[in-house]
């Protein structure tokens, strides 16, 4: 059973994470929900960077739904091709968008269970745009956070459901909002999975990590 700080430890936490950073920021580029929902759904086995170099261009031609199906299929896999999986994601893209402009008049729904109907968009997708575009706090657990829930003790949990749950129960309301992005760039860029940097941590007298680095 992995081990889990008590209440104290990450209210000290988040209090230095938000300290260091009040307003932390995703790092998919985007002008829109739309483009949000398309560049998170890009970004499945892929990184930030590389999605936002391929959608700088294709949000100037297509940021909403109808301008997308405008665009095609073809036209799509032109923009995106330098990323991971990229024709199955054209189809998604392409199919979430005539639901879109058919079913939503052009708009992104802000509920979990009506964006997570949409093909290619899985529970993660959705609530990234539900925290990043609508301030809700769902908290969306990537690779960083699992990794950095179960080493740090904040939300530990056998898979990504169960350290999900472990935010919303662990982590205290006022920073619920911003708590996924918090972890995520901690986990990004100094809870890494390999040699992680431990000497250069604002947390490591508090994180249950046996481990540490020197």
């Amino acid at each position: 059973m992995a081990k889990q700080l008590d209440y104290h430890a990450i209210r000290e936490i988040f209090t230095r994470f938000h300290a260091a950073e009040p307003e932390p920021r995703g790092e998919l580029e985007h002008v829109n929900a739309f483009t949000l929902v398309v560049a998170v759904a890009l970004s499945a086995q892929a990184t930030d960077a590389g999605v936002n170099r391929a959608t700088r261009a294709l949000f100037q031609v297509a940021d909403t739904p109808e301008k997308m199906l405008e665009l095609g299929e073809e036209g799509l896999i032109a923009h995106i091709k330098t990323i991971g999986l990229y024709r199955n994601k054209a189809k998604n893209i392409i199919k979430l968008s005539r639901i879109l402009a058919d079913d939503y008049g052009g708009e992104v729904p802000n509920s979990r269970a009506a964006l997570q109907s949409l093909p290619g968009v899985g529970r993660k997708t959705a609530n990234v745009v539900l925290n990043m575009w609508w301030g809700m706090p769902a908290q969306a657990v990537d690779t960083h956070i699992f990794r950095f829930g179960n080493r740090s003790g904040v939300c530990p949990g056998k898979d990504v459901i169960a350290v999900e749950r472990a935010i919303e129960d662990n982590i205290p309301a006022d920073f619920q909002r911003h708590a996924h992005h918090w972890m995520i760039l901690h986990g990004r860029y100094t809870c890494v999975a390999r040699k992680p940097k431990c000497n250069a941590c604002l947390i490591r007298d508090l994180c249950l990590y046996e481990d540490k680095t020197p």
